[in-house]
């Protein structure tokens, strides 16, 4: 049990970005889109914290460029679904186990990092990947 008191940060918005020609941020998103248009990331699936990959590789490619390939995902079958279920429902009890400010922790950390130093990585792969502009992008992504 923790023998503190645990505040949580006061909720606030993120700033709004303009993304103008020649501001920093602008300038990032482009660096980050251009950077995943020039690889084809494997993306494979996760299973209880396992790498799983399979023969069934199949090409992603963003919504409005269909030529251009930008990775390729691993399908699985009814077996790794219920594998992933299963490998769900066994880290559920540590989970509910875990003291909700170590919870909490884990979930502000991610923010931290998504509106930080992952922001224009998320914000262009988010682009790519559902062929938002970069102030669609910041709503779902930032």
């Amino acid at each position: 049990m923790i023998d503190a008191i645990f505040t949580p940060p006061h909720p606030a918005n993120e700033p709004v970005l303009s993304y103008a020609p020649g501001t920093p941020e602008r300038e990032q998103v482009i660096h980050e889109l251009e950077r995943l248009l020039e690889q084809e990331k494997d993306l494979p699936m996760w299973i209880g914290g396992e790498r799983v990959t399979t023969n069934d590789r199949r090409a992603v490619s963003p919504p409005h460029d269909h030529q251009h390939t930008i990775g390729h995902a691993h399908f699985g079958t009814a077996d790794h679904v219920k594998r992933a279920i299963d490998a769900a429902l066994a880290a559920k009890p540590a989970w509910e186990a875990m003291a909700w400010q170590d919870r909490a922790a884990i979930f502000l950390k991610a923010a931290d990092l998504l509106s930080g130093p992952y922001r224009a990585r998320m914000n262009a792969a988010t682009m790519l990947a559902q062929s938002k502009n970069v102030f669609q992008a910041e709503i779902d992504a930032a």
